[in-house]
């Protein structure tokens, strides 16, 4: 049977990755520079001859106007799938990183340490997450059988992905970088999902921002 792979896109900057915000479920737009880099990873994939067969994208507008950018370029349009969104991330949500130990330690705590039960008081444990990711996953990968997938999402979603197609425990430490508008490759044979190359960024200038939404 042919492989089907994916072709994984976080979503290019935005200003609460720059001030170490925890987006989640928020909606935040992308600032220029992530405009830029949504840019220049579409004329990236242009440059390599990607033949996809299909684009997702996450509705969270990061997500989607990173899409847009590769809609204009290739003259398509993006399937919009809101379970590709980032993890729900509970009161934490537009919190700064630097400032969650001090209002919220011990939920910080058990967030760190990857405490796979813990919702984070009204968001999306770890364990749903990963269902809701895989599952999404699972169906694109049926519907779609053999082709090559382009998927616009977020890192936290991506590290999911890295996560389920390296076989990696929920609670493990993250092992992999997910840079903004970064390119990254996973497949499934038929059997059994692999990862193929990860955190691709040499197509963008200047640095990019790994995720900070575990």
């Amino acid at each position: 049977m042919k492989s089907t792979r994916f072709c994984l896109v976080r979503h290019g900057e935005t200003n609460w990755n720059v001030e170490g915000r925890l987006q989640g479920h928020t909606d935040i737009d992308l600032n220029q520079h992530g405009e830029a880099q949504a840019a220049q990873m579409a004329r990236a994939i242009k440059a390599i001859d990607l033949q996809f067969d299909v684009l997702y994208t996450s509705d969270l507008q990061r997500a989607a106007k990173t899409a847009a950018a590769i809609e204009k370029l290739f003259n398509t349009k993006a399937i919009v799938n809101a379970s590709l969104r980032e993890r729900h991330l509970g009161v934490l949500q537009g919190m700064r990183t630097d400032e969650v130990p001090v209002l919220e330690p011990e939920l910080w705590e058990r967030h760190i340490n990857r405490d796979i039960h813990q919702d984070l008081r009204g968001g999306e444990s770890i364990t749903k997450f990963a269902e809701r990711i895989h599952v999404a996953l699972e169906q694109i990968r049926q519907e779609h059988g053999g082709k090559t997938v382009l998927l616009v999402s977020h890192g936290g979603a991506l590290d999911m992905m890295y996560r389920l197609a390296s076989n990696q425990a929920l609670d493990a430490p993250k092992a992999v970088s997910v840079p903004n508008a970064s390119l990254n490759w996973i497949s499934h044979d038929g059997n059994a999902w692999k990862v193929e190359r990860w955190a691709d960024t040499t197509h963008l200038d200047g640095l990019a921002l790994d995720n900070l939404d575990l």
